[in-house]
């Protein structure tokens, strides 16, 4: 408890509700640290956030010690990261036994299980909290994610929509859904009673809708000027425009220089050669270096295509010396 008291003294109230935010899914009033189950449950996530550094940090240790030549340590490294996520999963255990009306506990519980592959037991715990609070989105957002995996598709079509109900200001429920109808387009024609067509736009729809609501999001709009690559028919000019609206909220150079990479695709598909080697000329990240040259490389063979298939000039018109007629 004396560590928890400090723990508190240096997280004020807010710091306590992000962290409930970042692992339940759940924007919660300010948290109240006075009340003994809520402390409690709080030590948990700091429990829980500190051993997931701890293993991000043992794994990174040891992938530097394996390429400096040591010895291979990853059995040692399994036992070590099973024993310190144990001790987090007994203490969530052992909360929610005590408290099994907890919504928030049932939340994060479930989401720590995700996160260390027991589905099964994930799916359990956010089940739990749906029953208990029935008009809390996070749970129905969360088992959506589930099912959008390992089906049925149809219930993962259900439960976006109705986290969307509940809470239709979250931009990631849009998000989320408008990756499942994209990627699940037959069911998603099925579910909606759309045609093809019609599923792409209401994929863009809900993409864009997640975009107003998220409007310095890069992943966000990375992901919806992506899929203008599998629309069929194609749309490359819209496609354009998401790339360039990417570009405007791209955070550092290296994201600007991957949206170049994929303007000059949608340039080449337009036809637009001059604007396509442009973008090119933006790309000097070596880290681009191969998909620059191929991209390049498709450049120069759809420029010699194009000047192989263009109609052929009339021959030049002979004028006759000292006369106004031609040949």
């Amino acid at each position: 408890m004396g560590l928890l008291a400090a723990a508190l003294s240096t997280n004020p109230p807010l710091a306590v509700s992000n962290l409930v935010a970042e692992k339940t899914g759940v924007s919660v009033p300010i948290v109240n640290t006075n009340d003994p189950v809520e402390s409690e449950y709080y030590k948990i996530l700091l429990d829980d956030d500190a051993a997931e550094k701890d293993v991000l940090n043992w794994t990174e240790n040891a992938e530097a010690f394996a390429k400096a030549g040591g010895d291979d340590r990853r059995l040692t490294l399994h036992l070590r990261i099973e024993q310190r996520l144990d001790r987090v999963r007994r203490e969530y255990e052992d909360f929610v036994q005590r408290h099994p009306k907890h919504v928030n506990a049932h939340l994060a519980y479930g989401s720590f299980l995700n996160d260390t592959k027991d589905e099964d037991g994930a799916i359990a715990q956010w089940e739990a909290a749906r029953q208990l609070a029935p008009t809390n989105p996070a749970p129905w957002n969360n088992l959506a994610n589930i099912y959008g995996h390992h089906g049925p598709i149809l219930k993962a079509f259900e439960y976006y929509d109705k986290a969307i109900e509940l809470d239709p200001n979250q931009a990631v429920y849009y998000q989320n859904l408008a990756t499942t109808v994209y990627l699940f387009r037959v069911d998603a024609s099925n579910y909606y009673h759309l045609s093809e067509n019609e599923v792409f736009d209401k994929s863009l729809g809900l993409y864009r809708k997640a975009i107003e609501l998220a409007p310095d999001d890069f992943v966000l709009f990375t992901d919806y000027a992506e899929s203008y690559y599998g629309i069929k028919p194609p749309r490359w000019k819209e496609g354009l425009e998401a790339w360039t609206e990417a570009l405007k909220v791209a955070h550092s150079e290296v994201e600007r220089e991957g949206v170049y990479i994929h303007l000059a695709r949608f340039n080449l598909k337009l036809g637009q050669f001059d604007a396509a080697r442009q973008d090119l000329s933006m790309v000097t990240n070596d880290m681009y270096l191969t998909l620059k040259k191929r991209v390049t490389r498709n450049l120069a063979e759809a420029i010699a295509e194009a000047a192989t298939n263009a109609p052929a000039m009339p021959p030049a018109a002979k004028v006759r010396s000292g006369s106004g007629n031609t040949e």
